[in-house]
């Protein structure tokens, strides 16, 4: 079972930077592809990034040039640097892991991320 705990979130002001953290565990980290979604109030939960196994990376119209996706494989852990941010950006944020050989999907629990003045 892989195991995705984030951290880091919460208040951010218009126009600041927050970093998100997810670290995985019960799996080889290579054999992951990772990322994060969002899910607003009333709205789709949407793709935020992703970053595969060897590094190839995508992200959502909304955040390209203002968010970035990376790995720490020493650590286990994914990182999304936010910045830029705006009232917009406001939604629970969602690590998603595919497990490339076992082909299967898991979800973080969710964190908070609010932007606001």
């Amino acid at each position: 079972q892989v195991k995705l705990v984030e951290s880091g979130g919460g208040l951010g002001q218009p126009g600041g930077s927050l970093r998100l953290s997810c670290t995985a565990s019960g799996s080889i980290f290579s054999l992951l592809n990772i990322g994060w979604d969002r899910q607003a109030p009333g709205k789709p939960r949407e793709l935020v990034a992703s970053s595969t196994h060897t590094d190839d990376l995508d992200y959502g119209d909304s955040v390209k040039g203002r968010f970035t996706i990376f790995r720490d494989r020493a650590n286990n852990t994914v990182y999304l640097q936010m910045n830029n941010l705006t009232p917009e950006d406001t939604a629970v944020y969602y690590c998603k892991a595919y497990h490339r050989l076992r082909r299967e999907h898991f979800w973080g629990q969710g964190i908070q991320v609010t932007v606001s003045s």
